[in-house]
């Protein structure tokens, strides 16, 4: 029984939570380049089991596409072929941005420490996505 590992794809980074072995909590993993995506999941593969790919899937609030939802049906379908044998599955994540930055406003995060999003930001929205996809389980 595998890791569930979530994407929350960016264009320039993107933030990555993973869960544990009983798929019970989701923790934020990382925040890579996007350009080094695929790179990064074939190493991380090798060294933990994952069944399981969570994407985020953007939407507008109306929930017709927005810019990022075409990126991230082409992400799937890379990804898709890259890992065969791994399950892909699209969440909603439609506001996990807003609630990624409440967390850390929650957490008592500095606002220094939120002006550096590169880090933090897109890390803690995979894992609300991957908290989302948990509570559907």
């Amino acid at each position: 029984m595998g890791r569930v590992i979530a994407i929350d794809l960016g264009t320039k980074r993107t933030g990555l939570a993973v869960t544990d072995m009983l798929k019970i909590t989701a923790n934020p993993l990382e925040t890579i380049e996007t350009s080094k995506l695929v790179d990064f999941l074939s190493k991380y593969f090798q060294a933990e089991e994952v069944d399981t790919i969570v994407l985020g899937y953007p939407k507008s609030l109306d929930g017709s596409d927005n810019e990022m939802t075409p990126r991230v049906i082409s992400l799937k379908d890379r990804l898709g072929k890259v890992f065969p044998n791994k399950e892909i599955v699209l969440v909603d994540e439609r506001f996990t941005s807003k609630m990624a930055m409440q967390s850390m406003i929650a957490m008592g995060s500095k606002k220094k420490d939120r002006r550096e999003k590169a880090g933090n930001l897109d890390k803690i929205s995979a894992a609300i996505i991957l908290q989302s996809y948990l509570q559907q389980l």
